[in-house]
């Protein structure tokens, strides 16, 4: 069973950060972020959830203490090891490249809620159709009637405020120069692309994959509310749902 489409540039830096992943400022919201998912959802008592890009963990482990149903899935097997030996009861991981998970048969329809954040795995891209294939994974692995949360990077706010980065306005993809530090405080110089998207590109993303946008929110981490999107927050939050 296929595990890895192909190398990704985000395993080398996922590797150098290690620990230190939990240290930047963006990974801080965990908790406001899921208490507004399952306000803005809802979630509902025994909800099955999987995070598509989960990271170390943060996300799942959240969801599990709350008595969720939580499966978390990463291309980095740093990551994977990390939240597996931190999971707390309820909380379960894999090593999966999430453009692969349209292909994981037996996962198909098992999942009341997908969660997609904070560039876990949509936006991290290599090829143009990199994210269609994470949201047709999403789309495969809901239930009919389940719910996809998912964040995107939003391209006015990378154009208007993100300066140190370079906008490629042909691919809409935002690339940066940035330091890394690594959990012996050593750093390390390297280069992150993130794709960019606007709202209209985001539900045109999803028409193609079969999923129907409920809402977009503008939103930045830990501040996520019910709030338009707006071309000075840095991410939408798109909620959409798998047909009946």
């Amino acid at each position: 069973m296929a595990t890895q489409k192909d190398a990704h540039w985000f395993e080398s830096v996922a590797r150098y950060l290690g620990d230190s992943y939990l240290k930047y400022s963006f990974t801080k919201g965990t908790k406001q972020e899921i208490d507004f998912l399952v306000e803005a959802l809802p979630l509902v008592g025994g909800d099955r959830v999987i995070d598509i890009g989960c990271g170390p963990g943060r996300h799942c482990n959240e969801l599990a203490i709350r008595g969720y149903k939580a499966f978390g899935i990463d291309i980095s097997a740093t990551f994977i090891e990390q939240a597996s030996a931190s999971a707390v009861e309820g909380a379960s991981f894999r090593r999966l490249d999430a453009r692969l998970l349209q292909d994981e048969i037996e996962l198909h329809g098992k999942f009341d809620v997908a969660i997609c954040l904070c560039q876990g795995a949509f936006g991290v891209m290599l090829d143009d159709s990199d994210d269609l294939d994470v949201l047709r994974g999403a789309a495969a692995v809901l239930r009919p009637g389940g719910l996809l949360a998912l964040s995107a990077f939003n391209s006015y706010f990378s154009i208007r405020h993100h300066t140190d980065a370079q906008f490629d306005v042909d691919r809409g993809v935002s690339h940066e120069r940035t330091v890394l530090r690594n959990p012996a405080g050593e750093e390390m110089e390297t280069d992150l692309w993130t794709g960019c998207y606007t709202p209209r590109e985001l539900r045109m993303a999803c028409s193609i994959v079969g999923l129907e946008v409920v809402r977009i929110y503008g939103v930045e981490p830990g501040k996520y509310g019910l709030i338009e999107p707006s071309v000075d927050l840095p991410e939408y939050l798109l909620v959409a749902r798998k047909p009946l």
